[in-house]
This record gives C-alpha cells, sequence and structure tokens, in this order.
C-alpha cells in the first residue's frame, strides 16, 4: 500500500505538531492518495447512478405517503371519515409524534443490523399501511394507522443522510442531496398528474369507489413495489452487492478527507462522551432551533396547502393542477441551490437568502383582502413559498458534513429529527377548524417562525466562521501548512474523533 504522497520528515514534523495522531490498529488504513483520480471518477459515476435514481423514487414515494391526506381532503376525505374539529390536524400531528418517539430506537437498530435493508422491510410495511388508509371509516382508526406509519416512515430521512455520508465527500453531500430532495416535488408532479385522474374518474363515474380510497391504493401498492428494490440495490458501502470488495477500499478512500470518519466497520463502540458532547455542542442547538422554526410552517402547509389553495376560489380538480406550476418551479430552484452549493461555504447564504421570499409571501396571503378577485394574487404570493422547501434539507446536511464521532453524529441526528418532528407536529395545529377556510392566523404564525428563522441560522453561520477562524490561527501558531492541517484532520476523523476534539476540522456553512 502507497504513503500519501508527503516527505518522510514532513510526516515526522506532522507528528510532532499534534501529539493525538497516533498510528492505525483494528482496521484497514487507506489514504486518499491510495488511489487515482481516474478510479475515484469511474467509482463515483457508478454510485451516482446505481444511488441517486433509487433515492430519488424512495424519497419521492414517502413524501407521496406522508402528505397523501392533503389531496384526500380534497374528495371528501374528511366528511367520509366523520373528522370534525381538529381531528383532520391531529392527523398529521400524531404523524410526527408517533415518528418522533420512534425516530432514536429504529434508527439505533438500522445502524446495528443494516441501514438498507431495515428501511426496505419498514418501507415494505408502510406501504401496507398506506393502502389500508382506503378502509378507514372513523377518526379513531386514522389515528392508528398514521400512528404505525410515522413509526415506520421514520427511517428513511436518518438512512439516506448516513448512505449520502459513507459513499459522498463533504462537497459532494448537498449537490447529491438536493437531486434526490428534488423528489418533494418533482416525484409530487408525477403523484399529482395520477391523483388528478383517480379523482376526475371517480367524479365523472360513479364506480362506487371514492377518490381518497383510489389514491391509497395507488400509494400503497407504489411504496410496496419500491420495497423490494431498496432490499437489493441501497445502502452503505459493506451492505450492497453492486460493488467489488477493491470498490469498497476505494470507496473508503474517497472520503477519508471529510474528517468525519468512513464505513470501515459493520459496527463500532457506542460512546457515551459523544453523546454528551453532542448535547454540549452550541451547533446542536442551533441546528434543533432552526430545524423547529422550518417545521412548523412545513408541517401546516403541506397538511392544509391544498385547503388553502381552494380559499383561493379554486375547485378540488383545479387545486391539484394549479399546483404543478409551483412543484415544476421548486425543482428548478433545488437545481440552482445545488449548482450553487458547489461552491465553498454557500449552504448557510442560499438559506437565508431562500427564507425571504417565503416569509413576504406568506405575510402577503394573510393580508390580502378575502375576495375571489384576488385570487391570482394569492396564487402569486402562496407561489413564493416553494424557496423556503429547500431549507429542511440544507439544514440536515450539517449532520453528515459538520459532525464528527460515529456516536455523536448519531445522537445529533437524532436530536435533529426530535426538531423535525416538533416543528412538523405542531404547525398543523396552527391551522384550527374556526379559522378555516382562510387560517389567517396560521399564516401570520408560519411568516413569524420564518423571520425567527433567518435570525438563528444568521447568527449560526457567525459563530461557525469564528470556529474556523480561531482553529486556523492555532494551526498558524504551530506552524502547520494546510496540506498537514487536511492530513492530520482525515487521520483524527478514521480514528472517531468528534468534529470538537479535532482540531484540524473545519466547519462548512
Amino acid at each position: 500500500m502507497s504513503n500519501p504522497a508527503s516527505s518522510l520528515s514532513e510526516k515526522k514534523s506532522v507528528s510532532e505538531a499534534d501529539e493525538t495522531v497516533v498510528p492505525h490498529v483494528g482496521f484497514d488504513e487507506v489514504h486518499e492518495a491510495d488511489y487515482s483520480e481516474e478510479q475515484y471518477r469511474k467509482l463515483l459515476k457508478k454510485i451516482d447512478w446505481f444511488l441517486l435514481p433509487l433515492m430519488w423514487v424512495a424519497y419521492g414515494v414517502q413524501q407521496a405517503d406522508k402528505t397523501g391526506i392533503s389531496t384526500q381532503a380534497l374528495f371528501n376525505f374528511r366528511q367520509d371519515n366523520h373528522l370534525v374539529g381538529q381531528q383532520y390536524s391531529w392527523l398529521s400531528t400524531i404523524f410526527y409524534l408517533s415518528y418522533l418517539v420512534f425516530e432514536f430506537p429504529m434508527s439505533y437498530l438500522m445502524q446495528r443490523v443494516s441501514v438498507g435493508k431495515t428501511l426496505s422491510v419498514l418501507m415494505f410495511f408502510w406501504g401496507i399501511v398506506v393502502l389500508c388508509t382506503a378502509f378507514a371509516h372513523n377518526w379513531a382508526g386514522l389515528m392508528v394507522l398514521r400512528t404505525l406509519q410515522g413509526l415506520f416512515e421514520c427511517t428513511i430521512s436518518p438512512s439516506f443522510l448516513l448512505i449520502i455520508g459513507t459513499w459522498y465527500k463533504t462537497s459532494e453531500h448537498a449537490s447529491r442531496s438536493i437531486i434526490w430532495g428534488t423528489a418533494n416535488a418533482g416525484f409530487g408532479v408525477i403523484v399529482s398528474l395520477c391523483m388528478y385522474g383517480i379523482g376526475d374518474s371517480a367524479t365523472k363515474h360513479d364506480s362506487g369507489l371514492a377518490a381518497w380510497k383510489g389514491i391509497s391504493f395507488f400509494l400503497g401498492g407504489t411504496t410496496i413495489l419500491l420495497s423490494f428494490f431498496c432490499w437489493f440495490l441501497l445502502g452503505t458501502p459493506r451492505e450492497v452487492a453492486w460493488v467489488s470488495m477493491e470498490e469498497r477500499r476505494i470507496a473508503q478512500a474517497r472520503i477519508v478527507s471529510n474528517k468525519t470518519g468512513t464505513d470501515h466497520h459493520n459496527r463500532r463502540e457506542w460512546k457515551n462522551d459523544q453523546i454528551l458532547e453532542a448535547f454540549l455542542d452550541p451547533s446542536t442547538w442551533f441546528l434543533f432551533c432552526s430545524v423547529v422554526l422550518a417545521g412548523l410552517p412545513n408541517g401546516g402547509i403541506t397538511s392544509f396547502g391544498s385547503l388553502v389553495y381552494m380559499s383561493f376560489g379554486f375547485t378540488s380538480l383545479e387545486t391539484i393542477l394549479y399546483d404543478i406550476p409551483r412543484q415544476a418551479m421548486s425543482i428548478v430552484w433545488f437545481l440552482l441551490v445545488g449548482y450553487f452549493c458547489r461552491f465553498p461555504n454557500m449552504r448557510f447564504s442560499l438559506m437565508l437568502f431562500s427564507i425571504i421570499p417565503g416569509f413576504i409571501g406568506l405575510l402577503a396571503l394573510a393580508l390580502l383582502p378575502s375576495s375571489d378577485s384576488y385570487r391570482w394574487i394569492k396564487f402569486g404570493m402562496y407561489f413564493m413559498t416553494m424557496t423556503t422547501n429547500i431549507n429542511g434539507l440544507l439544514l440536515w446536511m450539517h449532520v453528515p458534513s459538520n459532525v464528527g464521532g460515529r456516536t455523536k453524529k448519531s445522537a445529533v441526528s437524532s436530536i435533529m429529527f426530535i426538531a423535525y418532528c416538533v416543528g412538523n407536529a405542531g404547525g398543523s395545529q396552527f391551522f384550527r377548524a374556526a379559522d378555516a377556510p382562510a387560517y389567517i392566523p396560521a399564516l401570520v404564525a408560519c411568516s413569524i417562525c420564518l423571520g425567527l428563522e433567518f435570525v438563528f441560522v444568521l447568527t449560526w453561520r457567525i459563530y461557525l466562521s469564528y470556529q474556523n477562524h480561531m482553529r486556523d490561527k492555532a494551526a498558524e501558531a504551530q506552524g502547520l501548512t494546510p496540506g498537514q492541517v487536511k492530513e492530520l484532520g482525515a487521520v483524527n476523523g478514521e480514528k472517531d474523533i468528534t468534529d470538537r476534539k479535532n482540531p484540524h476540522f473545519r466547519y462548512s456553512y
């Protein structure tokens, strides 16, 4: 095995400069210089072709399953199930509360067993739950089904973050994640057209099958089918069969420069000190607050967005069709953000910029008169809110990009998804039945949340920039070159040292 391209004298000076660096033991050591750029490019192309299409479809399917009741609500879903008051809101809230309760144990099980296999089995079961929604006839039955759906769906986002972190470099995390993130809108367009066809057919032909029941059959069946593809193709480098042993080594060598550790062990020791560090790290709480504030408007709008459209004066079928341009523009926005994320430290700036149109749009919706003559102006204001869809995904990228240490990464990931659940569960409660159909107080509350999110993200960016500045000054005082800092950071990352304890780690923002 070849050594990194540095002289023996340089290696000696590096070791003397940082006493924390010790020889690797217990696993097969690899370095970024062990393989050529051509080998890395070839493997990256293979990874993209296998993973990204499947992740795109899987993420789109789970989003459609999770938010399907928003479209079903247009077709007598609430009336047929005798929902009154806040009962419809609670169908969204219970989903995220279940997600919150089961996310940590399911993520622990996933990492101890297999990321890909665990996800595919749970996907199969949540597909059955979505399909069984067609047989519900009251609020109690729907609450049980939504609780089970939250239990089974809670693993997909954490598993995707783990998969991205084990296959891709830090500089690639945002761009690759944004590709599968576009599925929220991209697959949403496909599903919207299918649901429009189901709704139109049920409206024109009295076949006895309600449109919302047909939507449940369609969504559940699609998910069950997809789970079989995930079983064979989705997972981390050590789990999938479509890479050779040598390609696994290349995949490991590709990402050692991330300084957050690689997927070289089947299991890792659970380290309590890393859990404590996760709770004491200010970044964890910046992340928590930002995700809650992003989730509150998201949870409300995903469940009530269709009903808000109808309040403009559109019919049920028009509401489905007129949401497609917003979804299409969301894809364009995701791709634009993905392009700019290729440049260093652009992620937080893009989040800040994305908040502004959504804040303006929601506030304007609340302030405009309730007359139907304003329907297209309101349509335009609601259209503007699509820019905020990107922020949740960009916030999630903090975990694979900026958190070192396997146990700490798991802990921060769990805290982040608790925040995600808290935000989305609370957001649906903003929309009270007494405020229907315009839901003006809810829209005002959502715009306030976006304003607070802007403040937290900006403050967090300043904090991370300061941390990098202080570490750069310390490295300069030790006489370390940028190359030595990069090498030492990678070595410490492979030793499962956290980002806070690794003085050569640099945060991306």
